[in-house]
């Protein structure tokens, strides 16, 4: 039945189980937007709702069917009439319809759900699948708590439903109850001894109340389930389904594995946004593959090892996820390397910093903060507590008179290499004053190209942060400058732009 006997097939229920969870319903529209999404990420199957349960759900999956081509449109009913017939009128638009019927296995359920038999059970199984068929070809069946089923009555009750007409079977944990060996020992018992196995696929679909849903998801597919049910962000009734980016990616990195899946990954962060803003659902930070946190490092061993070699810290690229980049985030437990990386990528040229003095005072201010921004280290240079650069020019004094009765002029005293030199210069304004004094000292032909003032937090005594960008034979330079005022604020901002030429 396989043309790749190696192919994974993704059955999202987002949509259906995902939503079952309190909080996040979804109307139509969101519902629509988020299958296209996962249409663009290359999901074979959606699971577009229950029918029968509500009309916004027959609804939900009529406009799904309509708004949606590649994957295959599935629709839950109960093993009964009235939920497949519901199901049939849903899918009329379903260019792939798919019908998921099913029932209880385990004895838990026939007895303590059903007030059944194993016989009677049996032959509702039976029943459903044959009236599904005779309006849907794509018949997937499911039997509800098979983790806790027993195996011989489970295998019966695959082959019958097989024999009456079933494409796909579905072996759900539905309790999140078993372990990965018992799990993957289930999935190759019905390999091994349901003889008409070869003509459907078997799907797992595990949910995580263990916190072993994707290691479950996992291990049937490496006994012989071709199928995988998964979620978005994990998400799903109690705590949650197996994670659609989880056992992709171990899929992806483990190439001994030799299954794969037709998912393009580069989606995973923008489409894992959209679901937990939609169904406001927040990702844990630490979550694997798409949490905030899953390509940042923080350990100055760790972002060392990480710097020199990629791999020595990371197993996948965070592009292959849809993240730019890892971050190397900056706190009191990073090392110089990691500060250096910053620095660098702020545009300072090492060779021209004392790198051991500005590690000194990060350790003062990291010691203050839980985490060190952009705007902490450019404020960390910039703040003339002490000179960063090994050799470079630094205000000693700076005066400057303005108003209404008087012409913009800034006295500056600059000092280079252990040598002050004083200059006076007017101009338009404070800051142009100040900035023509400046060039007068240094003797240099230097443009500005830009120059913006930012408030960091608002208020008129708040510090200012001053951005300039500077042209220089031809080449770009930016420099930053922080303080209350805003002049001093700009003077160090072009000498701190001026430095990194010199």
């Amino acid at each position: 039945m396989l043309h790749d006997p190696n192919r994974v097939y993704v059955f999202d229920t987002t949509l259906r189980d995902g939503e079952q969870v309190p909080g996040c319903q979804l109307a139509t529209p969101e519902k629509i937007e988020i299958a296209r999404a996962l249409e663009a990420l290359g999901v074979d199957v959606i699971e577009a709702g229950f029918p029968i349960s509500s009309p916004g759900d027959f609804q939900s999956v009529v406009e799904l069917s309509k708004a949606v081509s590649e994957p295959i449109i599935c629709a839950l009913t109960r093993a009964n009439k009235g939920d497949i017939d519901s199901a049939v009128a849903a899918l009329q638009y379903a260019k792939r319809p798919r019908i998921h019927t099913g029932i209880g296995a385990s004895d838990m359920h026939i007895q303590y759900k059903f007030n059944s038999t194993r016989e009677k059970i049996l032959e509702r199984a039976v029943e459903a699948v044959k009236y599904a068929k005779q309006f849907v070809e794509d018949i997937e069946f499911y039997a509800e708590d098979a983790g806790r089923a027993d195996n011989i009555f489970l295998a019966q009750m695959v082959e019958a439903v097989i024999a009456a007409g079933a494409t796909v079977v579905n072996i759900p944990d539905t309790n999140g109850y078993c372990l990965p060996d018992q799990y993957g020992s289930k999935i190759l018992y019905l390999k091994e001894n349901v003889k008409n196995i070869d003509q459907a696929i078997i799907s797992v679909h595990c949910h995580n109340d263990l916190g072993v849903a994707t290691a479950n998801s996992l291990a049937g597919l490496i006994n012989g389930a071709r199928q995988v049910e998964c979620t978005i962000n994990g998400i799903g009734e109690r705590a949650g389904n197996t994670a659609l980016e989880e056992v992709t990616m171990i899929l992806k990195t483990h190439h001994a594995l030799n299954l794969h899946t037709n998912i393009n990954t580069k989606h995973f962060s923008e489409i894992s946004a959209m679901v937990s803003r939609m169904m406001r659902m927040p990702v844990q930070p630490n979550k694997a593959i798409i949490g905030q946190n899953a390509f940042a490092h923080s350990s100055g061993i760790h972002q060392d090892g990480f710097l020199k070699h990629r791999e020595n810290y990371e197993i996948m690229n965070p592009e292959d996820v849809g993240v730019n980049s890892s971050d190397i985030i900056l706190t009191a437990r990073s090392g110089r390397h990691a500060l250096k990386h910053h620095l660098e990528r702020l545009g300072y040229e090492i060779d021209r910093i004392n790198l051991d003095q500005v590690y000194d005072r990060f350790l003062i201010l990291a010691d203050e903060k839980k985490t060190i921004s952009d705007d902490d280290i450019l404020s960390l240079m910039s703040d003339g507590s002490e000179d960063p650069y090994k050799n470079g020019y630094k205000i000693n004094a700076l005066h400057v008179e303005c108003g209404d009765l008087t012409a913009p002029s800034a006295t500056v005293k600059l000092e280079y290499n252990g040598i002050e030199k004083e200059a006076k210069a007017t101009g338009n304004g404070p800051v142009n004053a100040t900035i023509n004094a400046i060039q007068s000292i240094a003797g240099k032909d230097i443009l500005l190209k830009e120059f913006t003032i930012q408030a960091i937090h608002g208020g008129s005594d708040d510090v200012s942060k001053v951005n300039m960008r500077v042209s220089y034979e031809g080449k770009s330079y930016l420099g930053y400058g922080f303080s209350t005022d805003i002049v001093k604020a700009s003077a160090d901002a072009y000498l701190d732009a001026m430095n990194k030429f010199l």
